[in-house]
């Protein structure tokens, strides 16, 4: 997956769309983000003790990564993801702009 926590993305298709936000949390392996304050939805709680009143809380939920667009850090467009080795003794995968060429 080429999207990682704490990145900042632009959401491309649905009910958000257009509006940017930080990666929260990533699922690999159901190819799902969460990003903050996006997706959001209703959670009914409990009460736990009694006398306490339940709760509506409202939580982000995941969404599928092929709805995101990554921004670049260096020239701050929405930009497709694409990989390097870099050069060195280490040969590392670093992630690189699709538009500016540079290190993500």
């Amino acid at each position: 997956m080429k999207i990682k926590k704490n990145d900042k993305v632009l959401i491309i298709s649905g009910k958000d769309r257009g509006r940017k936000g930080k990666v929260i949390e990533v699922f690999p392996k159901k190819n799902k983000i969460v990003v903050e304050g996006m997706n959001m939805m209703k959670k009914h709680i409990r009460p736990k003790k009694s006398g306490e009143k339940g709760q509506i809380v409202q939580l982000p939920a995941s969404f599928d990564s092929s709805n995101v667009k990554i921004i670049c850090k260096n020239c701050g467009e929405p930009t497709r993801i694409g990989y390097q080795i870099s050069p060195g003794k280490d040969k590392k995968k670093v992630r690189v702009c699709k538009k500016c060429g540079k290190e993500i």
